[in-house]
């Protein structure tokens, strides 16, 4: 198989993670792979497989009005095309919507096959007026639609009509390899103190303003607990405030990216999500394989996927209530009896969500488009 993977960079992400992932599969099994992004390599944070060609087309420049984004656009499908051109791959897998809706233009007249991937719940980040126009008009056009959830597969098959779509949630690879920069947990909290773990990008979907004000409300209470919350993000300044103005910059750590991120899920004592929304979180399933009972808001889309409420984990409602968040995060840090109950279960995703479960379905669906 020659495989083609398109998306905007491989900086730190979800759904750059997953490229990653899947290419490295896809290239240990001997496979022709090749990912391309807008960005140039500078921004790349996640490390691939020798073998896998790696093209940055460096086309990644804001545009300033409607005619420079028209244009940028149009030289962006311009050298996608040059590319696939001379690559000639079997499959285009284009993540996200953007580079979807690119890739799926470029390879007009090509033989290649485009699998267009959405990796959030579409109604949950709006693409805009212009580019959801877009979707509706080429995604028809690929080869299969593939989303996380059946949720996600509901809203295509609804807004989106007249495509194929599967549903291929994320895979959960075990052991996580070490990338740069590595932070070791000992540099940011003491050895005896119990960590509560958040894992994510600074920034307003993920609740971690939220998660903050649930801590304040313990923390008294709870006084063996620290909250880390491992990430960047352009919410820091205001969340350092927050921090700051609940006087807990003792108690609450935001110490940066960690590459070492299994490090920290061994040392964590509880793993919580407090996102608003989500497509597939990779690091709640990331942080369960490695023996972290979670907490997490019951949000769309992806941890009713994941957590088995009661098994392994606490799924939280409402979405954002900060008391029904504080409660259950108190009911499990009040528990080691119950933690330690919920993570022998929660490894299990280790098989439910396993590379070779997950690669396996990606290639079910393109030995379809092969036929």
């Amino acid at each position: 198989m020659n495989i083609l993977i398109f998306i905007y960079s491989l900086h730190s992400g979800g759904a750059e993670r997953v490229t990653a992932n899947l290419a490295n599969a896809w290239a240990e099994r001997g496979w022709v792979v090749t990912v391309v992004t807008l960005t140039s390599t500078d921004l790349d944070f996640y490390a691939l497989h020798p073998s896998v060609r790696r093209i940055a087309l460096d086309l990644a420049s804001d545009s300033g009005n409607v005619f420079q984004a028209v244009w940028a656009n149009l030289r962006r499908l311009a050298a996608l095309r040059r590319v696939l051109r001379e690559q000639q791959p079997d499959v285009v897998l284009g993540m996200m919507t953007t580079a979807a809706v690119l890739a799926v233009f470029a390879n007009v007249g090509l033989s290649g096959k485009v699998v267009a991937s959405e990796h959030i719940h579409p109604p949950q980040v709006s693409v805009g007026p212009l580019w959801d126009r877009l979707r509706r008009r080429s995604y028809p056009s690929a080869a299969w639609v593939a989303v996380l959830t059946d949720e996600s597969r509901q809203w295509v098959q609804t807004h989106v009509p007249g495509c194929r779509i599967a549903v291929i949630p994320n895979a959960v690879p075990f052991p996580l390899p070490i990338t740069e920069p590595v932070l070791p947990p000992e540099r940011v909290v003491l050895g005896h103190r119990r960590i509560v773990l958040a894992v994510g990008r600074l920034a307003e979907q993920k609740g971690f303003d939220l998660l903050i004000e649930a801590f304040a409300g313990m923390a008294a209470m709870y006084a063996d607990w620290d909250l880390v919350i491992l990430g960047e993000g352009q919410e820091r300044p205001d969340l350092e405030a927050r921090v700051a103005a609940l006087e807990l910059e003792h108690r609450v750590k935001l110490p940066g990216r960690a590459g070492n991120v299994a490090d920290w899920y061994r040392r964590a004592d509880l793993y919580v999500m407090s996102s608003r929304f989500e497509g597939f979180p990779n690091t709640l399933a990331e942080a369960m394989a490695h023996g972290c009972p979670a907490v997490s808001f019951d949000c769309d889309t992806g941890p009713r996927d994941i957590i088995r409420d009661g098994v392994d984990g606490v799924l939280v409602r409402p979405v954002e209530d900060i008391g029904a968040l504080a409660a259950a995060l108190a009911q499990l840090m009040g528990n080691e009896d119950m933690r330690k109950r919920m993570a022998e279960r929660a490894i299990e995703v280790r098989e439910r969500f396993s590379m070779e479960r997950i690669t396996g379905m990606w290639e079910v669906l393109f030995e379809e488009i092969s036929q």
